[in-house]
């Protein structure tokens, strides 16, 4: 089943998610060479898409996995938990519908 990983940054998170993206970047891209990974993303501060030292709010992940408890375990083991940008994470069950 599918299941959205929704997440709040901290106040002034942009030095913290640029030191732990590469790592949490490669859990991103071994969800995808598994077929497992439909999308994935921040949620830019301001209205761009390059939002510059503005940073950014949140993400969103919607992935497959088997149960709610392995997506949730999942995301608290995603590295921007481990150093403090995520404030919030809130996993919940996900049906795409379109497209």
């Amino acid at each position: 089943m599918l299941y959205a990983v929704i997440s709040e940054d901290v106040a002034d998170s942009l030095s913290k998610r640029l030191g732990a993206r590469a790592a949490h970047i490669e859990r991103l891209q071994a969800l995808k060479a598994q077929g497992r990974l439909v999308l994935a993303g921040p949620h830019p501060a301001i209205d761009s898409e390059d939002p510059g030292e503005a940073g950014f709010t949140g993400s969103l992940i919607v992935a497959e996995f088997a149960s709610l408890q392995e997506a949730q375990q999942w995301a608290d083991s995603d590295p921007y938990i481990k150093a403090g940008v995520y404030a919030k994470v809130l996993v919940k069950p996900y049906k795409k519908v379109l497209p």
